[in-house]
């Protein structure tokens, strides 16, 4: 069974190897009790929103037997959330990443990893 912090690695590299930019792990373990983890990244398009969300999905399946418990937004891929529990993936589009600005929200969290660009 992955950790927490496995998961949340295993999916940046997805992440990372289509081309996903802005790669963020922040750390929610001292901050609220529903996940550990937030990988946030950006995909430049729809399109490539939805393929980092495929690669994400096919790479934790095929390689850890993970499935995430639910995904949302998959079908405008504006922003894609995929629930692992510990961790919670976010795939945004530029202009849906900036409007919502995820990490000043939690600007708190520590940042772990931060990869892409």
């Amino acid at each position: 069974m992955l950790t927490p912090e496995a998961i949340a690695q295993a999916v940046g590299e997805y992440a990372a190897d289509h081309k996903a930019l802005d790669i963020v792990k922040l750390d929610l373990r001292e901050m609220v009790s529903y996940t550990d983890y937030f990988v946030i990244c950006t995909g430049r398009t729809d399109r490539q929103c939805k393929a980092i969300h495929d690669a994400i999905h096919l790479g934790m399946k095929n390689h850890h037997g993970l499935l995430p418990r639910r995904v949302e937004g998959l079908a405008q891929a504006h922003w894609i959330l995929m629930d692992y529990l510990d961790v919670i993936v976010h795939i945004f589009t530029p202009q849906t990443r900036e409007y919502y600005q995820l990490e000043k929200l939690w600007g708190e969290a520590p940042v772990l990893v931060a990869a892409g660009s």
